[in-house]
């Protein structure tokens, strides 16, 4: 039995249901995470009465944001191939560790990262990757978490411009400035102090604003919404950072 509806809905149409996905839940099963019983899909029919939706997209499960599930067929795929030509602009809200540049690019090749483990041990292709940044926002705790007296952190705005898996970890994690929260990529003291300051730990990313063209009108459309509380209360650290969003 489903517990309360932990989705937001941004969006909704004849065609399309646009959600904001707190960080923690699965979007589908996967072969990865086979005890887990709840799904952002599951809720998301829950908020289409009941009838099938289709994730056009995925977002990783400890990545909070903008969701978009497609309510036939038709729209599904329509989206599906707006996606894979790079025509639906993404827009992520970051926290990581270090002063990055005041803008750049990230044109750094990935290999691909299959879910099913029985694939482990076979060579994978490496795929072009390219990721837009822009420092927002630093800040410099008294805090000696590695070898200096103080740390410092920064708020990115992240742009993929492909869809590799886990392209925006990695990517940080290659310039050397990984996502705060990332238990893969990033930095284990760092993700300790931050986990036991506030009470939890979790993924510094969020999804906070998608731009494409809507499949049925053709209108140009702009979600974005805002991160949610537990992100935002670690952005405390950041004095005076605005953060705010809605859906258009």
């Amino acid at each position: 039995m489903l517990m309360r509806n932990p989705l937001t809905v941004l969006f909704r149409d004849d065609h399309l249901l646009v959600v904001h996905k707190p960080a923690g839940l699965l979007v589908h099963r996967s072969p990865i995470d086979r005890h887990e019983t709840e799904f952002a899909l599951q809720y998301a029919r829950a908020l289409n009465g009941g009838r099938h939706v289709f994730p056009v997209h995925r977002l990783d499960r400890p990545t909070s944001g903008i969701l978009v599930f497609a309510r036939d067929s038709v729209t599904a795929r329509t989206m599906g191939l707006a996606m894979m030509s790079g025509e639906v602009n993404k827009t992520y809200l970051a926290m990581v560790r270090g002063w990055p540049e005041e803008c750049g690019e990230i044109d750094y090749p990935l290999k691909e990262e299959p879910e099913d483990r029985r694939l482990k041990g076979i060579e994978q292709p490496v795929r072009e990757a390219f990721t837009r940044y822009r420092t927002l926002s630093t800040t410099e705790i008294p805090v000696a978490i590695e070898k200096y007296p103080t740390s410092r952190y920064a708020v990115v705005e992240l742009c993929p411009r492909t869809g590799r898996k886990h392209q925006l970890r990695r990517h940080m994690k290659h310039i050397n400035h990984p996502i705060v929260g990332d238990a893969n990529h990033g930095r284990g003291r760092h993700n300790r102090y931050f986990a036991e300051r506030f009470g939890q730990g979790r993924l510094m990313l969020a999804a906070t604003r998608m731009e494409f063209t809507h499949p049925a009108s053709g209108e140009q459309m702009v979600v974005t919404a805002t991160p949610e509380d537990s992100f935002l209360e670690v952005l405390s650290v950041f004095p005076e950072f605005p953060v705010s969003g809605q859906s258009e």
